[in-house]
């Protein structure tokens, strides 16, 4: 038994547009999923944290009262952490937070959060030649008229600035370039708008990968740590 095509809405059209199941046929996988958003995240973190140590204070270097005579408990620096004014022990410094998750766990990954909107029907294809003049109220329409649950995130090519310029300015929709989206983005939206062109490009970039060594995927714009 043939197995039953994955489609998706038209944005402002009636037809329903046909998807890769390459792309949208992957079953969830909960750990590679949660690994990766993690991975998106933390490499997105500044890792600006900074304390200042014992020796880093502006503190006197004079001893605090001499050793004996006084009847009190010897002490000497003044800038030792448990005392007040003190450098910070074990305090944060800046680092960065990302680590490394594998090209083909990663495209997996996002794999699955695209399947998990496939199968919950929350994906819609825009036609990106529609909007080549950026209109707000025409994207808005077309958006009311499919009625997704927000927020909603919109994938475009980087050229198709006519579908950022009349996407962006719409509450609880995020529009990005879909060479930097990872999955942190796509499952974090509760809906998901694809232009052709996007949808193109994803095929390429989220493709298997060959055993044999050779990647028979292109990928567009792929940046480790953050949009892979």
């Amino acid at each position: 038994m043939a197995e039953a095509k994955l489609k998706a809405t038209t944005l402002g059209k009636q037809a329903k547009t046909d998807l890769p199941a390459a792309l949208f046929g992957e079953d969830f996988h909960e750990s590679l999923v949660h690994e990766a958003a993690r991975a998106d995240l933390n490499a997105r973190r500044r890792g600006t944290a900074s304390t200042l140590g014992r020796g880093e204070v502006s503190m006197t270097t004079a001893k605090a009262w001499k050793q004996k005579g006084t009847g009190r408990a010897r002490a000497g620096a003044l800038s030792v952490p448990h005392r007040r004014g003190g450098g910070a022990a074990f305090g944060p410094k800046p680092r960065s937070h990302a680590f490394k998750v594998n090209r083909k766990a990663r495209r997996r990954a996002l794999r699955s959060a695209f399947s998990v909107h496939a199968a919950r029907d929350s994906i819609a294809v825009a036609d990106g030649a529609a909007y080549e003049t950026p209109a707000t109220k025409q994207a808005a329409e077309a958006l009311a008229k499919w009625g997704p649950k927000g927020p909603t995130l919109v994938l475009c090519d980087p050229e198709e600035t006519g579908v950022l310029k009349s996407f962006r300015n719409i509450p609880s929709v995020d529009v990005l370039p879909v060479g930097s989206a990872g999955v942190a983005d796509v499952i974090g939206h509760a809906s998901l708008i694809l232009t052709q062109a996007a949808l193109e490009t994803l095929e390429g970039r989220v493709g298997e990968v060959d055993r044999s060594g050779t990647d028979t995927s292109t990928p567009a714009g792929e940046a480790e740590g953050v949009a892979s």
